[in-house]
């Protein structure tokens, strides 16, 4: 049997509003992760490696930098209708914006009638993971069904923060999706867990266009992919789950099999970071088997220099990045990006630094998320007083991180 055609649609319209001041001026999708790389390109990655090559990325809040990021970054061949392409809303059924995710694939179904697929990939633009959708393309053939939801089991008492599957008593047929429940309803056979949904589907198009059709006519409904249209697709019958556990990525190694992170908060976002900074991390960035993809700027190597008394330019469990020079500074489980500058005799312990932001002589970052372009002075201190960053103007998230914004001032 020929090879099923797979189009992909990545949902990148989200404000982000949980990540500010990360998102003041950029899409969620584009906030960068892991010192090289942009959220997006996790979701991107994964859908190339396993093959899937026509991807449209749907757009609208403040997406000049993500739209830049995909047209310089994802270029594919053509020769072989390869693409992945930045979608703005385009108001093509009204002068409104989208108002919910399936509203967004709605007004852009003509993506879907041009390219005439068998397979529709629903995926997220701002989760850290790897997968092999493909995968899960052929148990969504292999049951004939009109809908897949990605799975991932969680602790029971932790489902209530996520869109929730009850599945029958064959594992994979969907029975209920409840929306954040207050009793998730547990895994047949496991009742300590619960199947939580990853945000990413695949459709069989004919059942996709029609879902999204009698959504549309429902003034009632939020126009949703989870809220929505996965509960009428599970009434209707030909809802599946797939297990991302038995999901098998090459290179994949036992401790990092199976992890997905939702970096849809301050501290989610910054709890990921530290994942990558263990000596045998949960999430291995150097699985050159499934890489992550993205566009590595041209800068030279980083530098470590001075080794004299207490001024060492050293950097321990960290992530450090091309461009970076760490000058008689010390630098500990730690993530920075291009272009960063740490001087002497300061010190950067458990915090993410962004592209080009200087750290100056004598001062400390701890416990903090510094954006692009931030300059800290000379002796001053970020992220140890809590009180004193709230002051100061800084984000302070619920877990104690302090966040400094995109060229935000840093005063004493």
């Amino acid at each position: 049997m020929a090879a099923p055609q797979v189009l992909a649609i990545v949902l990148a319209g989200g404000a982000g509003k949980r990540l500010a001041p990360l998102t003041a001026d950029r899409a969620k999708p584009a906030v960068p992760f892991g010192g090289l790389y942009r959220l997006i390109d996790f979701a991107l990655s994964n859908l190339v490696n396993a093959g899937c090559r026509r991807i449209c990325v749907l757009t609208q809040y403040k997406s000049h930098s993500l739209d830049r990021h995909i047209t310089t970054t994802w270029r594919l061949s053509t020769l072989l209708g390869n693409y992945v392409t930045p979608v703005p809303a385009q108001q093509r059924l009204g002068p409104h914006w989208y108002t919910g995710s399936a509203d967004a694939i709605y007004q852009s179904l003509n993506l879907i009638f041009d390219d005439r697929p068998d397979v529709v990939a629903v995926f997220g633009a701002d989760h850290v993971y790897r997968m092999d959708m493909m995968q899960m393309v052929t148990q969504h053939l292999d049951f004939s069904a009109g809908v897949t939801v990605a799975a991932i089991p969680v602790p029971r008492q932790d489902a209530s923060s996520f869109g929730v599957i009850k599945t029958g008593a064959d594992g994979h047929s969907v029975e209920a999706f409840l929306e954040k429940p207050a009793d998730p309803p547990g895994i047949a056979g496991d009742p300590d867990l619960a199947y939580a949904s990853m945000g990413n589907y695949v459709f069989t198009t004919e059942v996709l266009i029609e879902a999204l059709r009698q959504d549309a006519r429902d003034d009632g409904s939020n126009h949703d992919m989870g809220g929505d249209i996965l509960p009428m697709l599970v009434k209707q019958g030909g809802a599946h789950a797939y297990n991302f556990l038995d999901n098998e990525v090459p290179g994949a190694e036992p401790r990092d099999a199976g992890y997905w992170r939702d970096v849809g908060t301050l501290d989610s976002y910054y709890e990921a970071h530290l994942d990558l900074c263990a000596v045998h991390p949960i999430f291995n960035i150097y699985n050159d088997k499934w890489p992550i993809l993205t566009y590595v700027p041209s800068q030279p190597p980083a530098k470590f220099v001075h080794d004299s008394g207490d001024r060492v330019g050293r950097a321990i469990n960290s992530v450090v990045s091309n461009g970076v020079i760490v000058s008689g500074g010390l630098v500990r489980d730690s993530v920075l990006s291009p272009g960063v500058r740490v001087n002497s005799w300061s010190r950067v312990e458990r915090s993410v630094i962004m592209h080009n932001t200087r750290i100056g002589r004598h001062a400390v970052v701890e416990n903090a998320i510094l954006d692009k372009n931030v300059v800290v002075p000379d002796g001053v201190v970020v992220g140890v007083d809590k009180e004193h960053d709230r002051a100061r103007g800084f984000v302070v998230s619920p877990g104690g991180v302090t966040v400094v914004g995109k060229g935000q001032e840093v005063t004493p």
